[in-house]
């Protein structure tokens, strides 16, 4: 006799299936953005320890959190998404990076 594990969600219907499904990707979602969450205290953290040394450090410092302001009810205003790519334009074109190098920076940011 074997003793082959039973796959309980071949014996459900499809909406309990659906459901369990739910409830999975729900409970990877809460868990991914826990670990988010201590991501972003750590960073916070690590912010916080030491005033900038560089006008460059300043202005990522100011990126990072014109990034959390833009995530807002806030920041989605059309008005301040206009000032907002306007200040990390103004970064850009005064720090001399390129464009693209920003641009992912941004969406690692983002990623966070």
């Amino acid at each position: 006799m074997k003793d082959d594990p039973i796959v309980l969600d071949d014996h459900r219907g499809m909406v309990a299936q659906q459901a369990t499904e739910i409830r999975r990707r729900l409970a990877e979602v809460e868990a991914d953005q826990a670990t988010l969450r201590t991501r972003r205290t750590e960073l916070e953290k690590f912010l916080l320890v030491a005033p900038a040394s560089t006008w460059q450090e300043a202005a990522e410092k100011a990126q990072y959190l014109i990034g959390l302001l833009a995530a807002t009810s806030v920041g989605r205003d059309p008005r301040r998404q206009q000032l907002i790519a306007g200040v990390l334009d103004d970064f850009r074109r005064l720090s001399g990076r390129s464009a693209a190098t920003n641009a992912e920076n941004e969406r690692d940011a983002s990623a966070e």
